[in-house]
């Protein structure tokens, strides 16, 4: 049977699992979760993931949820894909792990609150939060710097001195490249004190393209999308006719 993955490509560990099957050859069937749509919270979503959140797989009868866990399974169970995305070394694995674990709790947190916070919240009928996009900010920040000062160490060019991508840089870098989706002043001055991070973004880009571009493509329109909204003033609109209890 053909592998199931329910996504939203505005996701960022959905695109990661998206671009990472496309790599490496894994045939999948793409099973599109709105979640502007809330379609994320239907009965027959729960069905699939009773966490409710994407991304979720199918792979026959076998259901799994959360990025990191799915990135692994992959890497594990089908043939060709190769050694450096999730290496037999248990040694080379336990540091992935170690570095997919801190994620969840800093570099995710930050950029998710920041973004939702200081850009996203309108379009989704939400209202925009300055106090907690400066605190997500400050650990976005915070976060950018361990990677360059603790995981970026090393000859390599990727993470933990790697001199291939792994899964843990691919799903960083789609982390971080939610920031597209803010003003580019404000991506500037939350990125351009990192040059190490910057250089390891367009590392891992280039080592992933085509799919890589493809995939992201969606965040550009998205940006498109929401200048228009705000110079004809719809966001500010949408935003007061919708409470935000009503969108959680």
């Amino acid at each position: 049977m053909t592998l199931k993955l329910y996504a939203d490509r505005m996701s960022q560990p959905s695109r990661a699992i998206i671009i990472f099957c496309k790599l490496n050859g894994i045939d999948f069937e793409e099973v599109k979760i709105d979640l502007s749509r809330r379609q994320h919270l239907t009965p027959e979503f729960r069905e699939i993931n009773p966490m409710k959140k994407v991304p979720a797989m199918v792979d026959g009868r076998f259901k799994l949820s959360e990025s990191h866990a799915i990135l692994m399974y992959l890497a594990c169970v089908f043939p060709g894909v190769a050694d450096h995305w999730y290496p037999a070394d248990v040694f080379t694995r336990a540091k992935i792990h170690s570095v997919l674990d801190w994620h969840h709790s800093n570099l995710r947190r930050g950029a998710a609150s920041y973004v939702l916070n200081s850009t996203l919240a309108p379009a989704l009928g939400l209202p925009l939060n300055p106090e907690a996009a400066a605190e997500g900010e400050k650990l976005l920040s915070a976060s950018l710097m361990k990677i360059e000062t603790v995981w970026l160490k090393g000859k390599g060019r990727f993470l933990l001195g790697s001199f291939q991508p792994s899964i843990a840089d691919l799903s960083l870098v789609c982390e971080i490249m939610q920031l597209e989706l803010v003003d580019e002043k404000d991506r500037e001055r939350i990125m351009g004190p990192h040059p190490k991070v910057l250089k390891w973004i367009d590392d891992t880009k280039k080592a992933t393209r085509p799919h890589f571009d493809e995939v992201h493509s969606i965040l550009f329109k998205v940006k498109e999308k929401m200048k228009k909204l705000q110079s004809d003033g719809s966001v500010g609109e949408s935003t007061r006719k919708t409470s935000p209890r009503s969108k959680m």
